[in-house]
């Protein structure tokens, strides 16, 4: 047995380890585990801010089961393994000529947990990673390997594309990328009230577009990233610039602030003024993974929701609202993102053009009044919770914010009815 926590040391169990070194042996792995009566749980790297990665049974690391299986340069279609991670992936990918068309803004997660909790990035046209998804190869609870997609199996499919770990480990995940592309970076300092006020043109007109509103001011970061032509010249951020940015201010500077400021919170709103007061613009273009992804060292706990595209500014004014009344002081910038629409059954974007805004927390202050308060005021608005980071949602009101609940819920008593992919998490937000 080991001791298992996850980054933001939310979560941690006393597990069984398996390090599965091939789909063989995962699906021994599996069939063995359903012969004795024990519960499975596949992880992977340990981002997810809930509790769904913790079993009390065996945890499968996948971090051996990693690469690509296949490559097609013709049609950019790419089957890699379950703990391939997603950096890893991108650096084999551009050496292939290849991109994926969208990412999150970190790249520390195996495939397999980012489209499982439907990690997604920004961009009003694009979806989430899972819409990448053209095909999956599932481990289901007797041990059998199950390959689905849009042609078989569609409703399994359906659902596995964010699939919480409830209906089947996923070996092989095959993934619809794009000949390679480099993006054009701008970040700069902004005031709320414009960037609401241009929000559709900000949206209609950029490729990504994105936004950290510091609490406590009326000022943001703005992130616009642009397609170039391909052939451009890369012009990265300079070594001196990237560590001063990136490194210093970003991490270590703004770890001291926050410890700074757990001691003596009265400072928060003086030292997010002075922060904003240090952002400065910049431009750069590189390939498209490294400006998606930046380095995050400070440990914190988040909360993200998904919310209709057009109650974006409501929800804001509303947080706003609430740290005036309450007294609470944050320090964390809010981040505030965009999807397109999607058709799969749990995600976030379901049927509905999304904003995602998160909520963070320095991991040595208390989080939930903030959390419990923002997403009292998310549901308002029809709000659905990002299933990796931290919610107080049940399946009861969850059933309600899906329309594929009860369907998803259905194919996982079918595949699983014996809950050894259960946890108390997935009880919790799919019902007993």
């Amino acid at each position: 047995m080991s001791t298992w926590t996850n980054w933001a040391g939310t979560a941690s169990a006393d597990v069984t380890v398996v390090h599965p070194a091939s789909i063989a042996e995962l699906t021994r792995t599996v069939a063995g585990a359903a012969e004795r009566g024990q519960r499975v749980k596949a992880i992977g790297a340990g981002h997810s801010f809930t509790d769904i990665g913790v079993t009390d049974g065996i945890q499968l690391r996948l971090d051996r089961l990693a690469g690509i299986v296949k490559a097609d340069r013709g049609t950019g279609q790419v089957t890699v393994l379950a703990g391939t991670r997603l950096h890893a992936l991108n650096e084999a990918l551009w050496q292939l000529g290849l991109s994926m068309t969208n990412l999150g803004d970190i790249d520390v997660q195996t495939v397999s947990g980012a489209i499982s909790t439907g990690t997604h990035g920004t961009g009003a046209k694009l979806g989430g990673i899972a819409t990448q998804v053209r095909a999956l190869e599932l481990v289901l609870a007797d041990g059998s390997l199950l390959r689905c997609s849009a042609g078989e199996h569609p409703d399994i499919f359906a659902a596995a594309r964010v699939g919480l770990g409830a209906i089947g480990v996923i070996a092989t995940v095959t993934l619809q990328c794009e000949p390679a592309y480099a993006l054009a970076a701008a970040e700069a300092p902004g005031s709320l009230d414009e960037v609401l006020d241009e929000l559709d043109d900000n949206l209609l007109g950029n490729d990504h577009f994105e936004f950290y509103w510091f609490p406590h001011t009326r000022r943001v970061l703005t992130k616009r990233n642009n397609r170039v032509l391909p052939g451009t010249d890369l012009r990265p951020v300079g070594r001196l610039r990237h560590w001063v940015d990136d490194d210093l201010l970003s991490n270590r500077l703004f770890d001291r602030i926050n410890r700074l400021t757990t001691r003596r919170p009265a400072l928060i709103p003086r030292a997010n003024a002075i922060a904003t007061r240090l952002l400065s613009a910049r431009d750069y273009i590189d390939r498209s993974h490294r400006v998606f992804a930046s380095v995050r060292t400070v440990r914190f706990r988040e909360m993200e929701y998904a919310v209709p595209r057009a109650s974006v500014p409501q929800v804001l004014a509303e947080i706003e609202r609430y740290l005036a009344d309450s007294g609470e002081l944050i320090g964390f910038p809010v981040e505030v993102r965009f999807a397109a629409a999607d058709d799969i059954w749990l995600s976030t974007a379901y049927g509905r053009e999304s904003g995602y805004i998160a909520v963070h927390q320095y991991h040595r202050r208390e989080h939930e009044p903030y959390f419990r308060a923002v997403e009292a005021i998310a549901m308002d608005v029809g709000g659905r919770p990002h299933w990796g980071k931290l919610h107080y949602r049940d399946a009861a009101t969850l059933r309600t914010a899906y329309e594929h609940h009860d369907d998803f819920v259905a194919l996982r008593d079918k595949l699983d009815p014996e809950r050894m992919f259960g946890n108390e998490y997935l009880t919790r937000v799919l019902g007993g």
